[in-house]
């Protein structure tokens, strides 16, 4: 089978399509004939090299981290899928492979996609839909009447973690191009700022939580802006010792070097008498069961921004990277 595969790290010129042999499941794991695969960040930071600190790859391998499609067959053990059910996934971290007609996956990784939902669109909840309630719920510790800032909302991690925040009824801040302020309000947030205008940390304080989503200047920023003793969460920061011991279960040498790696980060956090934590999120079929509810109930939408053909994967990740999407980029088999 054809898959679109991560041959060594580099430019976009690594990637290329690949005849590759058809997996088979083992225990416990189900086949999967796929139908629509999401382009996320994490995919050209994976291929730049720039995770390999973090989560190293035997290259060559197929590409890709989240899917959705049909049960094709199931391992021995299998009890919650059967050939024909819909379902969709955040593939395993150390494995990928969702680029290609056919993958495996653990059946704990699986969760079926709700009616209302097309291939298209489901392929495009794993990531972000985890990212987001995980960095809400488990670390920020969202509830009713919190006052939450989510950096760059019109993104596809963003688009999910407004609603969610709202959901949770949080008041929501954000920022967003002019273009897309009606848009981002659409999802919920009550406070937009024009990034291009003016910078958050000179409009809001006294937050009870951040969602830092485009790193740089606006992660030190964040910390500017939250109620003493609260914390920004991070996705394009810098990962921390936290990050090692919790999300990567690394052992003693990762969590030093990433502790003095960090200490610029964490210290600018300090002194504003905030916490800082880079987050990975962790793939689960339980917490993509919930985002489904959510979507079956109408409480959560997915945001597609645009499709592509399969064989046309080297034009969609070249539009990603541009970073204009508003919502996901998605490619279908």
């Amino acid at each position: 089978m054809k898959a679109y595969v991560l041959t060594r790290y580099g430019d976009s010129s690594v990637m290329e399509m690949r005849e590759v042999p058809e997996p088979i499941a083992a225990d416990n794991e189900v086949l999967i004939k796929v139908q629509a695969a999401a382009l996320n960040p994490v995919d050209y930071k994976l291929r730049e090299g720039k995770m390999r600190l973090l989560n190293h790859l035997d290259l060559p391998t197929v590409a890709g981290n989240e899917f959705s499609g049909i049960v094709a067959g199931v391992g021995d053990g299998v009890t919650r899928f059967a050939v024909g059910d819909r379902v969709f996934a955040r593939v395993d971290k150390n494995k990928l492979g969702a680029f290609a007609p056919y993958l495996v996956i653990s059946q704990t990784l699986l969760a079926k996609i709700p009616e209302s939902l097309d291939f298209v669109a489901a392929a495009g909840l794993p990531l972000a839909g985890l990212t987001a309630l995980q960095a809400l719920r488990d670390e920020l510790a969202v509830t009713a009447g919190d006052r939450i800032f989510i950096s760059g909302g019109a993104g596809g991690v963003g688009t999910l973690a407004i609603q969610l925040a709202t959901w949770m009824g949080a008041e929501v801040a954000t920022t967003a191009s002019p273009q897309s302020e009606e848009f981002v309000r659409s999802l919920g947030a009550s406070t937009v700022i024009n990034y291009r205008e003016q910078r958050f940390k000179d409009v809001l304080s006294e937050y009870d939580g951040a969602f830092d989503l485009t790193g740089g200047a606006d992660l030190q920023d964040s910390f500017s802006i939250l109620k003493r003793g609260a914390k920004t969460v991070s996705i394009a920061g810098f990962p921390e010792p936290t990050t090692a011991r919790v999300d990567l279960e690394a052992g003693p040498l990762l969590t030093a070097a990433l502790w003095i790696l960090s200490a610029k980060i964490r210290r600018q956090a300090r002194q504003k008498g905030v916490g800082y934590r880079y987050m990975f999120m962790h793939p689960s079929g339980t917490d993509l069961e919930l985002l489904a509810g959510l979507v079956e109930e109408g409480k959560l939408k997915t945001v597609t921004d645009r499709v592509f053909p399969f064989e046309q994967i080297a034009e969609g990740f070249s539009y990603l990277e541009q970073g204009h999407a508003k919502g996901k980029v998605v490619v279908q088999m």
